[in-house]
């Protein structure tokens, strides 16, 4: 006979996991169901950025020297695989349309809403989940080669910080070296976004989100997701379980349900790829940091310093091709003493996408008791926790810290 839940909750990112907890929290039974252990796919390579300046979300470059030059392919921040491009191309007209500078002013008002409750949120699960050691409260920099990218940028972050509240400080180069002295190059200066926190180890804290969930009487079920059915059912290794609702929080793998269903949602994903290294000597790196025009970033984690890719356009699953890593990695080297890579291989993660670069989130309108929670695109580790909230808040009828409307399903 199938165990019976209340909800069972498919994907174990941090998505996935922030709603298991919430819903844990609010006296529903709950199954968590993922073919791997919580926190080793999408969740486990990124910069580790709990971005609270990040109102606007990532748009398509409108710049016709920018184009070109992504056009090339050599770029270190974006890079494609041509044979995908034919598949990609409705998605990136979409994403170009939505990028339309008034269009993204708008969409930046309701990404807001979620953005600003990012730190707090993830503070306070951190705390029930014994987890705060992983949380710095230090924020993470932008620094820069060039004086005219620093000005630019600098007038983004005085744009940001007059419609939105976004804190930060503008260093000089002295004062730069006095914060990151191991940083080398002739730089011109950085934006230290001082609200924003970061992670020293991602997949540890999914982990201790996880281990919440448990510890509060949740069910994690390594399980095929693929396999769910209206009414709603799920196999799993310890056999078929059964549940009044479903949420569907996948990630990039989100679609391979919700079209199983019925759903045409726009989702697809940009790769990225990541590598650690031993610093060398005795340097250190303090904060997270941004090379601007370059388009990769060094966060100080557990395994040592990571270095993330921009973006690479591919379909999901692929083979790897770190091409822009090894692009990458010399120009790091340049700005940080990085001493010999810690990983075997290359990670590859990808991150999942809306055209209007906002993520799906509320009930689904065809089934009943059917919700929808991805396409957090760079944002996941980022909106997880307050993702999990509103998802619970609506599933429970509870008022809603955030209002869902822009995030609806019915929206495309």
């Amino acid at each position: 006979m199938a165990k019976k839940f209340d909800t069972v909750v498919l994907g174990g990112g941090i998505v996935g996991v922030s709603i298991a907890v919430h819903l844990q929290q609010r006296g529903r039974s709950v199954a968590l169901v993922d073919r791997k252990r919580p926190g080793n796919e999408t969740s486990l390579g990124n910069a580790g950025l709990i971005q609270r300046e990040g109102v606007y979300p990532y748009a398509f470059t409108r710049e016709l020297g920018t184009l070109l030059r992504y056009a090339r392919n050599r770029s270190s921040d974006v890079r494609y695989h041509p044979r995908a491009m034919p598949s990609f191309a409705p998605f990136l007209v979409r994403y170009w349309h939505h990028s339309q500078p008034a269009r993204h002013a708008a969409i930046a008002r309701s990404y807001a809403t979620l953005i600003e409750h990012c730190v707090s949120e993830h503070r306070t699960l951190a705390a029930a989940a014994g987890a705060s050691d992983l949380i710095r409260q230090s924020g993470w920099m932008k620094v820069f080669r060039s004086a005219q990218v620093r000005d630019e940028e600098t007038r983004n972050a005085e744009r940001w910080h007059a419609e939105f509240g976004v804190a930060f400080d503008s260093l000089d180069a002295a004062r730069l070296r006095e914060i990151e002295p191991a940083l080398r190059g002739s730089l011109q200066g950085a934006l230290h976004y001082t609200a924003s926190d970061s992670v020293s180890d991602p997949n540890a804290l999914v982990t201790a989100y996880a281990g919440l969930f448990e510890k509060l009487g949740g069910e994690f079920l390594i399980g095929d997701a693929t396999t769910l059915q209206p009414g709603w059912t799920v196999d799993t290794e310890r056999g078929r379980i059964d549940a009044r609702a479903a949420v569907v929080a996948m990630g990039p793998w989100s679609d391979v349900v919700s079209t199983k269903l019925g759903y045409r949602l726009p989702l697809a994903v940009k790769r990225g790829y990541h590598m650690h290294y031993a610093p060398e000597g005795e340097a250190r790196l303090n904060h997270p940091v941004l090379d601007v025009e370059n388009g990769y970033m060094i966060t100080p984690m557990a395994r040592g310093i990571r270095l993330t890719t921009g973006v690479e356009l591919g379909h999901r699953d692929a083979p790897k091709t770190p091409d822009q890593l090894t692009a990458v990695e010399p120009i790091a080297r340049t700005l940080f003493p990085l001493g010999q890579r810690v990983d075997d291989e290359p990670w590859l993660g990808r991150r999942p996408c809306t055209p209007d670069m906002m993520p799906i989130i509320g009930p689904a309108r065809r089934h009943r008791d059917l919700w929808f929670a991805f396409g957090h695109a760079h944002h996941g580790l980022t909106l997880g926790p307050i993702t999990g909230r509103m998802v619970a808040e609506m599933m429970t009828g509870a008022q809603t810290l955030v209002d869902p409307a822009p995030f609806r399903v019915d929206r495309f």
